[in-house]
């Protein structure tokens, strides 16, 4: 072997071993310590940990309220990925037209995302508690009287609403990133030949952004499958566990209940279905990309 790829092995183990130890330390490593706690009755605190099988697994399929949290979740992210890239794509096509002033509104849209989770929460949960109501009573609206975090129906849709405020602005800058990209000569080509309107839009645009919307829809997904932190502070899975989705029962059970061998073994479900759900968006997105 040459004495200069030896360097360069060298000079890249150097660089990619920082890397490869931390990655090893603070993901495979506790991946494959929970893995391990699944089959043992744990409960988060004693230093006994005796295995019990497959008891857990077993307990998790039976578990009602579980599998009830995964339907509300599962409702939740469809509704929330699609109202978020519908929002967010629009957006970015307003914002990418050279309308006056659209640097500032793109700003103003992305400020959100920058808010975390916990504080937004308790904003959001002051604004429907007080201020929608006071509104309300002012112009003697009744249905704007009651917060909307009084009521099932409404306090899962306000849960959504806030959901949608907060990613729309992030994705809505990987679209402009993607209308940015689109080549001038497709597009005046296209509309040399006479496609204008929706069907540069469908025909044309659409296409071509493809790669923005696997990203997008990849972001989307995991980020709603595993929201908490929101979950937590706006509605605290209320009222009568109509907005308790998986990731705040999985919490519950593990550190609430000191249930972690049954609380590992759910999370452990979750995180199958989110890699299941987001390696086959991400292979079927691939498929429909094409080339400028």
């Amino acid at each position: 072997m040459k004495k200069s790829t030896i360097q360069d092995i060298k000079a890249g183990a150097m660089f990619a071993l920082p890397g490869l130890v931390v990655f090893f330390l603070v993901v495979i490593i506790p991946f494959v310590y929970g893995f391990y706690l699944t089959f043992t009755d744990w409960n988060g605190v004693s230093q006994v940990k005796s295995l019990v099988g497959f008891k857990n697994y077993v307990d998790t399929f039976k578990d009602v309220e579980f599998w009830s949290s995964m339907w509300l979740t599962l409702k939740y992210v469809a509704i929330s990925v699609i109202l978020v890239n519908i929002v967010a794509f629009g957006l970015a096509y307003l914002l990418s037209n050279g309308i006056k002033g659209q640097n500032f509104f793109r700003a103003g849209f992305f400020t959100p995302n920058l808010i975390g989770g916990v504080v937004l929460g308790f904003i959001w949960k002051f604004i429907f508690s007080n201020v929608f109501t006071a509104v309300g009573k002012a112009v003697g609206v009744d249905w704007l009287s009651k917060s909307m975090l009084s009521a099932p129906k409404t306090a899962y849709f306000a849960l959504i609403l806030v959901t949608v405020w907060q990613l729309a602005g992030y994705m809505m800058l990987i679209y402009i990133a993607g209308f940015t990209g689109l080549s001038h000569d497709v597009l005046e080509a296209a509309s040399i030949d006479g496609a204008t309107g929706w069907r540069r839009m469908r025909s044309i645009i659409l296409p071509l952004m493809v790669p923005s919307f696997v990203i997008c829809i990849f972001l989307t997904l995991s980020r709603t499958f595993m929201v908490y932190d929101l979950n937590l502070t706006l509605t605290k899975g209320g009222p009568y566990a109509s907005t308790r989705l998986v990731a705040m029962h999985v919490y519950e059970k593990a550190f609430t209940a000191r249930n972690y061998g049954v609380g590992q073994a759910e999370a452990l479900f979750l995180f199958i279905v989110v890699a299941i759900i987001s390696g086959l968006q991400v292979y079927v997105g691939r498929k429909k990309e094409v080339a400028a």
